[in-house]
C-alpha cells in the first residue's frame, strides 16, 4: 500500500464527510418550509443528529474492530451520505426529527471511524496529519454548501439536489476508501475491549482538552454572529464576517497546523495557541468596536484549529494495541462531541441570567484550561518520531 496514496484517500473521506454537512445546511430554509415547521421546531430536529452522534459513538470502536477499518469507513461513510436524502423526504416533524437522529448516528460513527484511519496512516506516514485532514472537512463543507446555496438560488427541488449529492458522495467516498488501509479485524469471540467507549486515566484527559476546544468552537461558530449584533449593536452583515472569519481562521490554520506541529511538537504547539486563543477570548470579552470582537475570534479560531485533530491523535498514538487505540479514539470522540451538544446551550443559558459577554468569558476560561492541558497531548508526538512500517495488505483492496 502507498501511504501518500492513502494519505490523500482519507482527506477526500473527511472531504466527503464535511460535504455532507455543508449540503444539508445550506437547504435548511427549504426544508423548513417543506416540512412546515417554526424555528422553534425546527431548532428542535436540529438537537437529533447530535443526540444520535452521541449514543451512536459508543458502540462505534466495536464495528470498526468487527468489520475492519478500511471496510468499516466505506460502509459508515457511505451510510452518513444516504442520510443526506432523508430530510427532503420528511412529511412532518416527528418523522424529520427521527430521520435527524440516524443521520446523527450515521455521521458519529463515520467521524470515528475516518479519525481511526487518519491515525493509522498517520503512524504509516511518520508525520503529523491529523490537523490537515480536518481542515479538508471544512473545505468540503464550504463548497458543498456553496453549490447548496447556488442551486437554492436556482430553485432547484432540494430532494432532487440531495439525491444527486449523495450517490456522487457515495461514489467518491467508496473509491477513495479502497485506498485506505485494511486495519485488522477482531474475531467475533475474541476480546476487544469494553462494549462501551467510555475513556479512563490518561485517555480522559485527552477527551477533556477535546471537550474544552469544541466547546469554543461550537460557542464562537454558533454565537459569534450574534455577540456582534446584541452586544456591540453591529449589523447582521458584521454579525455574519464574524462567523465567516472565524470559521476562515480555522480552516487556514488546519492545513497550516501539520508543519508546525511537525516543527514544534504537539505540546509546544497547543501551549502556544491556546495562549493565542485566550489572547483572542479575552478581546472579544473588552471588545469595544466590532472589528476588535472580530480580531477576537480570528484568533479564537487560530487558537483551537488544531487541538482536536491533535486529541484524536494522541488518543490513537497513546497505545501500540489497535483494539485499545481505536477504543480510545472513539471515547475521545464521545467525549469531545458532547461539547457540540453541551455547547450552544449552556452559552445561552449564561447569556440569559448574566450576558453573552460573561458566556464568552466562560469560553475564554476553557481555553486557557487547553493551554495549560496540552501535555496531556504528548502522545501525538510519538508519530514524528516514528518510522513508516511496511503494512500487508492484499494487492487488490477490499469494498
Amino acid at each position: 500500500m502507498n501511504p501518500n496514496r492513502a494519505r490523500w484517500a482519507v482527506l477526500i473521506i473527511f472531504a466527503v464527510h464535511g460535504s455532507v454537512t455543508g449540503s444539508f445546511a445550506s437547504r435548511l430554509p427549504w426544508i423548513a418550509d417543506h416540512v412546515g415547521v417554526t424555528s422553534g421546531q425546527l431548532g428542535f430536529a436540529l438537537v437529533m443528529p447530535a443526540i444520535g452522534a452521541l449514543c451512536a459513538m459508543q458502540f462505534s470502536a466495536k464495528l470498526v474492530q468487527l468489520m475492519g477499518g478500511r471496510l468499516a469507513t466505506q460502509v459508515l461513510i457511505s451510510a452518513w451520505c444516504a442520510t443526506l436524502a432523508l430530510p427532503a423526504f420528511a412529511p412532518n416533524l416527528v418523522v424529520l426529527s427521527v430521520m435527524m437522529l440516524f443521520a446523527g448516528a450515521c455521521a458519529g460513527t463515520a467521524d470515528m471511524a475516518m479519525n481511526a484511519e487518519g491515525v493509522a496512516v498517520e503512524g504509516l506516514l511518520g508525520r503529523p496529519i491529523m490537523s490537515s485532514l480536518h481542515g479538508g472537512w471544512s473545505v468540503g463543507g464550504f463548497l458543498a454548501g456553496g453549490l447548496g446555496a447556488l442551486l437554492a438560488h436556482r430553485a432547484i427541488d432540494a430532494r432532487l439536489h440531495f439525491t444527486a449529492v449523495a450517490v456522487f458522495l457515495i461514489i467518491v467516498g467508496v473509491t477513495a476508501g479502497s485506498f485506505l488501509p485494511a486495519g485488522r479485524k477482531v474475531p467475533v469471540g475474541e476480546k476487544s475491549g469494553p462494549a462501551f467507549s467510555l475513556p479512563r486515566g490518561p485517555v480522559l484527559i485527552i477527551g477533556l482538552v477535546g471537550f474544552a476546544a469544541v466547546f469554543a468552537e461550537a460557542s464562537s461558530a454558533d454565537w459569534s454572529a450574534l455577540y456582534l449584533v446584541q452586544v456591540l449593536d453591529a449589523g447582521e452583515g458584521a454579525g455574519a464576517l464574524a462567523y465567516a472569519f472565524f470559521a476562515g481562521a480555522m480552516t487556514i490554520a488546519r492545513f497550516v497546523g501539520d508543519a508546525v506541529v511537525r516543527r514544534f511538537g504537539a505540546v509546544r504547539t497547543t501551549q502556544v495557541a491556546g495562549a493565542v486563543g485566550t489572547v483572542g477570548g479575552v478581546l472579544v470579552v473588552v471588545s469595544w468596536t466590532p472589528v476588535v470582537a472580530m480580531a477576537g475570534f480570528v484568533l479564537i479560531g487560530v487558537g483551537i484549529a488544531t487541538v482536536v485533530p491533535l486529541a484524536f491523535s494522541a488518543a490513537g498514538h497513546s497505545t501500540t494495541d489497535s483494539v485499545s487505540s481505536t477504543n480510545a479514539i472513539a471515547g475521545v470522540a464521545t467525549v469531545a462531541y458532547g461539547a457540540g451538544l453541551a455547547a450552544p446551550g449552556i452559552v445561552g443559558g449564561i447569556a440569559n441570567v448574566s450576558s453573552l459577554t460573561v458566556s464568552f468569558g466562560v469560553v475564554t476560561v476553557l481555553v486557557l484550561i487547553v493551554a495549560l492541558s496540552a501535555k496531556a497531548l504528548k502522545p501525538a508526538d510519538k508519530v514524528s518520531r516514528s518510522k513508516p512500517e511496511p503494512v500487508l495488505e492484499p494487492a487488490i483492496p477490499s469494498l
